[in-house]
């Protein structure tokens, strides 16, 4: 996205809206996993003050700044464990903390594009973007946070939603999962007809944005 910036081919304008954009999208996320954990009997993220709207505490400034510059990274963190939570029906309680954050993402940006169109043709350019942005971003994360591939939710859902043997088995191959993610990452930065991991992210991406929108 920066390296857009730098050759002219985003103007400062957009790429601001972009960022506070994903600044949103990543605080919404990460305080929805604290606050799913919290209510489920982990007393960790209200320790820690996890339990806020304030976007600096819970980014990732290495991975923030990365996705900046290349779009792709962990734009923030959420301390939350199922070994904290009460041992009555943990499974279920992991599940609703880590399907928190995609789940507030999608409401998101649903509520997002219902205002959009609404009283969308009153914005300028400028917020236009921003709530644009915002949508996309959005539904972004919920797309991409419902991978099967660890460490990404979607991984920690499946855990959740199996029984213990199967959750025994898919533990077991956490770590083959988190090469496969990153070989993934490097095959689509290696050349676009490799990315994989985008096609599988932008098709629904694309197809839930417009459809929000109505486009």
């Amino acid at each position: 996205m920066l390296f857009r910036l730098l050759s002219g081919q985003m103007p400062v304008e957009v790429f601001i809206a972009f960022l506070v954009a994903l600044t949103l999208g990543m605080t919404v996320h990460e305080f929805a996993h604290n606050y799913g954990a919290y209510i489920m009997g982990d007393p960790t993220p209200k320790y820690n003050g996890r339990l806020t709207l304030n976007p600096l505490v819970h980014i990732y400034w290495p991975g923030w700044l990365m996705f900046a510059v290349v779009g792709f990274g962990v734009l923030g963190t959420a301390p939350i464990s199922p070994e904290r939570l009460p041992a009555e029906n943990r499974r279920w309680r992991w599940l609703v903390a880590v399907g928190a954050g995609p789940v507030s993402n999608l409401l998101l940006a649903i509520v997002l594009g219902i205002i959009m169109r609404i009283v969308g043709s009153n914005l300028s350019f400028t917020f236009l973007n921003m709530m644009y942005f915002a949508i996309y971003i959005n539904v972004l994360l919920f797309v991409f946070n419902l991978l099967p591939l660890f460490p990404i939710d979607g991984w920690q859902i499946v855990y959740a939603l199996l029984p213990p043997d199967l959750a025994y088995v898919w533990k077991r191959y956490q770590q083959e999962s988190s090469y496969v993610l990153l070989g993934l990452i490097i095959l689509g930065f290696i050349s676009p007809q490799l990315n994989i991991l985008g096609f599988l992210i932008s098709g629904p991406t694309d197809a839930i944005t417009r459809a929000l929108l109505g486009l």
